[in-house]
């Protein structure tokens, strides 16, 4: 049993999701949500929800401590790029990135 959820467009920065994806990469479900609960990043809440939504697209929902996280991996989403105000009129631009992340879970 294989089963994926995919989360677009999540406005963080993919290289800091991918901190938190590879906390979690290869261990069991169980072990995944331990880590996920403790662990003080802002990218933690959205991959244990999107870790939620993977178990419960599976059939076997009662076996969670058989179930392991196969894959995860965060790409590169649009940017937003938005204006900083410098001096003499004139502007900067810096770029808001986004992120798409998927987890894929099975035997």
């Amino acid at each position: 049993m294989i089963a994926k959820a995919k989360v677009k467009y999540i406005r963080m920065s993919p290289r800091k999701v991918n901190i938190v994806l590879g906390k979690i990469r290869g261990k069991k479900v169980s072990e995944a949500y331990a880590v996920l609960g403790v662990i003080n990043k802002r990218a933690a809440v959205p991959v244990l929800k999107l870790l939620k939504s993977a178990v419960a697209n599976g059939d076997a929902q009662d076996i969670v401590e058989k179930i392991k996280v196969k894959k995860a991996w965060v790409g590169q989403g649009p940017a937003l790029k938005r204006l900083r105000p410098r001096a003499m009129g004139r502007a900067d631009i810096y770029k808001r990135p986004s992120a798409h992340i998927e987890i894929e879970v099975g035997n």
